[in-house]
C-alpha cells in the first residue's frame, strides 16, 4: 500500500493547491495565537464575550500554536489536523453558545476545518486513499 501511494504522487496543481490551503491555514492560525499571546486588546474583547476568562487567553493561544506547529510539520500533520479539528470545534461550541450569526461567525470554525483538511488532502496521496472521492 505505502508503494502504491508512492508510485501514484500527487499532481503538481493538487500539491500546489493543497500547500497554499495548508499555508493559508498555518497563517491564520499563528495570527490568532500570536494575538492571544500578546493579549491583544481586540482579542481579549472576543474571547471575554464568549465567555473565557483573560486568564486562558494566553493557554488557549498556546495550545493553538502547538497544533499549528504539528500540522505544519509533515511527518505530523495529520495528528495537527485532528487537534486542528478538535480546536475549531470548541470555537463552534462556545459561538453557539453565545448564539452568534451562523454563517459569518458560528460556521467559521467548519471552514477553517474544511481548508485545514483540503489542503492536506490534496497534497497527501494518503489522506486520499484513506477518504476516496468516488465517482
Amino acid at each position: 500500500m505505502l508503494s502504491d501511494a508512492l508510485a501514484n504522487p500527487p499532481s503538481k496543481w493538487q500539491r500546489r493547491i493543497g500547500w497554499s490551503l495548508t499555508a493559508l491555514t498555518i497563517l491564520f492560525m499563528l495570527l490568532d495565537a500570536a494575538g492571544k499571546l500578546a493579549l491583544e486588546s481586540h482579542t481579549v474583547a472576543a474571547t471575554i464575550q464568549i465567555g473565557y476568562p483573560v486568564q486562558a487567553i494566553r493557554p488557549i493561544g498556546i495550545i493553538a500554536i502547538v497544533c499549528t506547529l504539528l500540522y505544519a510539520w509533515p511527518r505530523t500533520a495529520i495528528f495537527g489536523a485532528i487537534l486542528l479539528t478538535g480546536f475549531y470545534g470548541g470555537a463552534v461550541a462556545s459561538k453557539i453558545r453565545i448564539e452568534d450569526p451562523l454563517f459569518s461567525s458560528v460556521l467559521f470554525g467548519v471552514y477553517m476545518g474544511l481548508i485545514a483538511w483540503g489542503g492536506l488532502y490534496l497534497r497527501d496521496e494518503g489522506i486520499r486513499r484513506l477518504v476516496p472521492l468516488r465517482r
